[in-house]
């Protein structure tokens, strides 16, 4: 059965990640530009993770006093029974865990992103294929503008002022969709000029709305 995509807030949510090497740290950046408060902890810990500014590191091992008002974890050791030992501690807290390398002892799983700005695209094979779910991500990556994050700042810096000048729902779609047409025309945001030409046109009733 597929894993359903919950997208879920991570900004300033503590995660523990247990493990210091290659693995943990393909994890951390990941996480790293959704904003949780990530803690490491392992006996060694890699130069590479230790030059990341904001992690909290531990130089220790594993311990299940790490978990308390932990929101996630993740178990990224190259130690099998350690990362399960880790999953069953969670499984008892009702902790969400992601274990690498072995699904049945996750709770969650790590999908391939597509990332512009506030625009996440998640792509999980349900682990059956790693392969399968990059490939995905190579292809949805090319198709969508490097400018489309910018794009929509944008529109969001405009629904506002949009609100309150078109009180009618139907006229506002109308023009939050001509608008990013345009954008993506361009693959990216509009010049202002541009983007005012369009406001004003519907703001002074110019749009018929194909009637």
């Amino acid at each position: 059965m597929a894993y359903f995509p919950f997208f879920v807030e991570l900004a300033g949510q503590k995660g523990l990640i247990v493990g210091g090497s290659a693995v943990a740290l393909r994890k951390i950046q990941k996480l790293l530009p959704f904003g949780p408060v990530l803690t490491v902890c392992a006996p060694d810990i890699s130069p590479e993770i230790r030059k990341i500014p904001g992690l909290r590191l531990l130089c220790q091992p594993f311990v299940p006093e790490l978990l308390e008002d932990t929101a996630f974890a993740i178990a990224a050791t190259d130690d099998p029974d350690l990362n399960h030992r880790v999953a069953r501690f969670c499984g008892e807290r009702k902790i969400p865990v992601n274990v690498v390398d072995d699904r049945d002892y996750c709770s969650f799983l790590f999908p391939a992103l597509v990332k512009r700005g506030s625009l996440c695209v998640g792509i999980s094979t349900g682990g059956a294929s790693p392969t399968g779910a990059a490939y995905w991500r190579e292809r949805i990556n090319a198709m969508v503008p490097e400018g489309f994050g910018a794009l929509l700042e944008q529109l969001d810096a405009l629904r506002e002022r949009v609100k309150a000048e078109l009180p009618d729902g139907k006229r506002r779609s109308r023009l939050f969709a001509e608008l990013f047409a345009a954008g993506m025309e361009r693959g990216g945001p509009l010049p202002p000029e541009e983007a005012e030409i369009i406001l004003r046109r519907f703001g002074e009733g110019g749009d018929d709305g194909g009637a």
